[in-house]
């Protein structure tokens, strides 16, 4: 019964983090702004992920650099207005 409220856990906890990265790799007005501050958000994300799980740092952060990138890549800049 604890192991499963802990994996619950974790995916309530992933899908948050995902949902936070989404949102802040629009942040920057260009194209090339946007993929490196989704990139270095998604490498935070991805090794604070595989950490808190029990996976491989290194290659959380090369995954979550890869999503963030391609989030903030493929976002435009009228889709996220912080102002």
């Amino acid at each position: 019964m604890h192991t499963q409220l802990l994996k619950t856990s974790r995916v309530v906890t992933l899908g948050a983090i995902t949902a936070a990265m989404l949102v802040l790799a629009g942040c920057g007005s260009t194209t090339g702004e946007r993929a490196t501050s989704g990139a270095g958000l998604g490498a935070a994300v991805g090794a604070g992920t595989a950490a808190a799980t029990g996976g491989s740092i290194g290659g959380g952060a090369i995954l979550g650099a890869g999503a963030g990138a391609a989030a903030g890549a493929l976002t435009d800049k009228d889709d996220i207005n912080l102002e």
